[in-house]
């Protein structure tokens, strides 16, 4: 017996295109779908323009989503959807829901989520702004590739609103997000968990509801960037070391060998050395951030691992101990041989910058590892 089939659309006052929607539905369910168990589910977000009306009419169910957001809305229409495969789509009728059965069949070929890419199929002229076709997702789909895509899981079209899915699937990614960003977390998950993903070519609609859409680009497109961002510590952990191992280098170089003369100039002198000194935090900066990812509540450990798990008592006393030392080993020479010279001037300023390099940069590791610790205790 063919798989049952909840449609999903999430509402927010969209009674001038949700009746086409509908009826394109209906027209899917009596036609391509006869025989199997259809239901439709509208999630509506608090309408007020008559958009619930239009879905009972139409045989809709409405399910009332108290908080607002499109990920909400989906998240709340998904819970309630009653059925194994469960196809969405937004209700401004750009995507076109007679399509659905492609996707239907690709996703019972053994995938667990299809896309409807619209990067691979046709965008009618006015359909997408220029940016976000060009610019916004193209870039956010080769993040999105480079950082979670397993073999066979890259995908063309990260931000699609067009999808399907197995319910048992879905249930085991728990995306979280409320807003737009859901697309992007959704497919996160779905990737780190090993689902299988597929694409189908789609075709998208201008939209013809003449008000402004609810997506806005650069909050929007920001917040997309950095859910992709926040599962992948790793990124963080290796962009951070190579920023300052590079710089350290850079310090290092600086103190045996500095300054050099090269044909554009003097370099790796006390004021290269000084840029050095802020590209190393920026990196353990860089560094933290992915720490702090991979201590929260189901963040991926990764590399982070060993500082992770480091006793606490060993962590906090051990480091502040370590520091103590480096400080009186390292610095309380230089500020002897400074207190004889009447603190006038302090002839050794490239040891002195490394030296101070390295308490901060002792500093900044000790803290981030701690600020860990504290996010685990949650």
């Amino acid at each position: 017996m063919p798989a049952s089939i909840s449609f999903v659309v999430p509402c927010l006052d969209e009674a001038d295109s949700l009746p086409a929607v509908l009826d394109r539905i209906q027209q899917v369910r009596d036609g391509a779908f006869a025989g199997r168990d259809v239901e439709i589910v509208v999630a509506d977000n608090g309408s007020t323009d008559g958009s619930r009306e239009i879905a009972a009419a139409h045989g809709a169910r409405i399910e009332d989503c108290p908080v607002r957001g499109y990920g909400a809305a989906l998240r709340h229409g998904f819970e309630r959807a009653r059925h194994d495969i469960v196809v969405f789509a937004d209700a401004d009728n750009t995507y076109d829901f007679a399509e659905a059965p492609r996707l239907v069949a690709k996703l019972e070929e053994g995938n667990d989520l299809v896309l409807g890419s619209r990067m691979r199929g046709e965008i009618r002229p006015g359909a997408m702004p220029f940016l976000h076709r060009w610019l916004g997702t193209p870039a956010l789909t080769f993040v999105l590739n480079r950082l979670h895509a397993g073999p066979g899981q890259k995908v063309s079209d990260c931000n699609s609103g067009f999808r399907c899915f197995r319910r048992a699937s879905f249930a085991a990614w728990q995306p979280r997000a409320t807003g737009m960003e859901f697309a992007s977390e959704m497919l996160v998950k779905a990737m780190r968990s090993g689902a299988r993903i597929a694409e189908v070519s789609i075709t998208l609609h201008p939209d013809t509801r003449g008000r402004p859409p609810h997506l806005k680009r650069w909050r929007d497109g920001t917040r997309h960037l950095l859910q992709i961002l926040a599962g992948s510590p790793r990124f963080f952990f290796g962009l951070g070391l190579l920023v300052l191992l590079a710089n350290w280098a850079v310090l290092l170089i600086g103190l045996f060998w500095g300054p050099l003369s090269l044909p554009w100039g003097n370099v790796f002198g006390i004021h290269t050395m000084m840029f050095a000194l802020l590209g190393t935090c920026l990196g353990l900066n860089v560094f933290g951030v992915g720490l702090l990812l991979a201590a929260r509540e189901g963040g991926d450990p990764g590399p982070y691992r060993p500082l992770l798990e480091v006793d606490e008592g060993r962590l906090l006393w051990g480091g502040v101990g370590f520091l103590l030392a480096c400080t009186l080993v390292s610095l309380v020479p230089i500020l002897i041989d400074w207190a004889d010279a009447g603190f006038r001037f302090l002839a050794l300023q490239k040891q002195t910058l490394v030296l101070v390099a390295f308490g901060a940069n002792g500093v900044f590791f000790l803290f981030n590892v701690i600020g860990a610790h504290l996010l685990k205790q949650r």
